[in-house]
């Protein structure tokens, strides 16, 4: 910190002048940034704030309206304080209007009685000045150490937190751009005290720069993000106008903050990285050394039980519209964190723009529906969607593993009305084993030549047979619930499946033909 004017005027050099305040008291407080020697009533517009300004008064005008414009001007430039000697031009006291103005703007304004060396002053404040500044610059660089070293350690925002409220002596609050309290470190007050109807006193804060101190609420404010992308606010509460301290800290914990997380935002995504690579090389059965590299990223899979998962988003997108990257990115780290919580060692990654892969490593004394159950648990809590869970078989070597893997995915994607927590192959029973020969031609083949006469009768009159059909075999052959859920009459549903029967040249009292054209259907539906 600068020494202040009264720092100033208590120097030896000073005292031996007899110096006396004789106006604008109320400033002594303020700041001396340098020591600047001025005779000319022309000074202002040469200074930039913050001066102490000495002058003998020789070359000041004496009527009163040019001493007033004089120290209006002093005022205007933000001066710290004016030093005039009573020696050569004014003796014994200063004219009224030079006190009266100063005393109005608050300035303070100093007389020494006896001749004083202006050089030996100025040597002397510059001294405090710059052992102020030394000061400053040590403690700066002391911070920067300290918030240097909690980001290469890794700190967390606590961490981080606790070291800003200690060593700038004030409650430290983190909250995002909603205004939640994210994390605080009160400094030893009562957190309800602080925190107390926290999103309303925020709201009312805004400051214009990156860092800025609101004085009605008494809040240092500093964004906090990093690549031009803002997701928080750093918050010190001070009880008056913040030491320069203090906005270092305050910048520097909100850049700890920041790189914080972008080192584990990053850190995640090398993982899930290096994770969908070698579910890719599993998957192609092409990579080399895929054993090793596994277990390097702490997930054996020699001598252990293998399961694959997949998950998805249980709503099924719209074209591309909701299995984005993103969405699938931001499942596969709630997939990851489901694995840790329930202490699975699982390679997780996306490998395709339909679910999350997932390979788990159990040990051989696992019991695989424990775990299984555990880790689908995990899994919903943790997604930020509602989600379907599939698993595959369990294998015992890393050769097997796409067999899984795959198997899991065609399960995710037969299941049509998730009511468990994780499902298998035997729980979509038909309609997994049609998933498995999906883009089989024999099985397209099988669908056209049962389906074929009635989706283009549909097509070129307009009618909806297929739909018909469809109610009728998913109720297994109730005639009544059928219609009811085609919300047509009995009799006009009845007309609808004789159509179907003439148009197939079939009969539905037949199981046979019953059952090859349900499976028929589900084979469209898997296409």
């Amino acid at each position: 910190m600068y020494p202040t004017v009264s720092d100033a005027i208590a120097l030896p050099v000073v005292r031996a002048g007899g110096p006396e305040v004789v106006a604008g008291a109320v400033g002594l407080d303020r700041r001396v940034r340098w020591v600047h020697v001025a005779e000319v009533a022309d000074i202002a517009a040469l200074l930039r704030g913050g001066e102490l300004v000495l002058t003998t008064g020789i070359a000041l005008p004496d009527d009163p309206g040019g001493l007033t414009r004089y120290v209006d001007d002093l005022a205007a430039a933000r001066v710290a304080g004016l030093v005039v000697e009573l020696v050569r031009h004014w003796r014994g006291a200063l004219p009224p209007a030079l006190t009266a103005a100063a005393e109005r703007h608050g300035l303070p304004l100093v007389t020494l009685a006896r001749e004083t060396r202006f050089v030996a002053v100025t040597e002397a404040v510059a001294g405090l000045i710059l052992d102020a500044q030394t000061a400053e610059l040590r403690a700066a660089e002391q911070i920067h150490e300290t918030f240097t070293a909690l980001t290469v350690a890794g700190a967390e925002p606590v961490e981080v937190l606790r070291e800003a409220a200690r060593a700038s002596g004030a409650p430290v609050v983190l909250e995002n751009l909603a205004h939640d309290v994210l994390a605080y470190d009160t400094a030893g007050l009562d957190p309800g005290d602080v925190l107390a109807d926290w999103a309303r006193r925020s709201r009312a804060v805004a400051v214009a720069e990156r860092t800025g101190y609101h004085a009605g609420a008494g809040w240092l404010v500093t964004v906090v993000g990093a690549r031009g992308q803002h997701w928080g606010r750093l918050v010190l509460l001070c009880r008056g106008e913040p030491a320069h301290s203090q906005r270092v800290i305050a910048e520097r914990a909100a850049s700890a903050l920041a790189v914080h997380r972008l080192v584990a935002r990053d850190q995640e995504t090398l993982e899930r990285h290096a994770h969908r690579t070698l579910l890719a090389d599993l998957l192609s059965e092409s990579g080399a050394e895929i054993t090793a590299h596994s277990a390097a990223l702490g997930v054996p899979l020699e001598h252990r039980r293998l399961v694959g998962m997949a998950v998805r988003p249980r709503t099924r997108p719209t074209g591309r519209s909701m299995a984005t990257h993103e969405v699938l990115r931001d499942l596969a780290e709630a997939t990851a964190l489901a694995a840790r919580r329930a202490r699975v060692a699982a390679l997780v990654g996306i490998v395709d723009d339909t679910s999350v892969r997932a390979l788990l490593s159990l040990t051989p004394q696992a019991v695989p529906d424990a775990v299984l159950a555990r880790l689908a648990a995990e899994t919903h809590q943790a997604a930020a969607v509602p989600v379907v869970v599939a698993v595959g078989c369990t294998v015992a070597t890393a050769a097997d593993a796409r067999r899984s893997l795959v198997e899991a995915a065609q399960v995710a994607q037969a299941v049509r009305a998730p009511g468990e927590t994780y499902h298998r192959l035997e729980d979509v029973r038909l309609r997994g084993l049609l998933y498995l020969l999906a883009g089989d031609e024999r099985v397209t083949a099988f669908a056209e030549r049962e389906l074929g006469p009635l989706l283009a009768r549909d097509a070129t009159h307009g009618s909806r047979l297929v739909e018909a059909l469809r109610h009728f075999c998913a109720h297994g052959g109730n005639k009544s619930a059928a219609a009811a859920a085609a919300h047509l009459s009995r009799t006009a549903y009845y007309q609808q499946l004789a159509r179907v029967e003439q148009v197939l040249g079939v009969s539905l009292e037949d199981p046979e033909s019953v059952l090859s054209l349900h499976v028929a259907l589900l084979a469209m539906d898997v296409d």
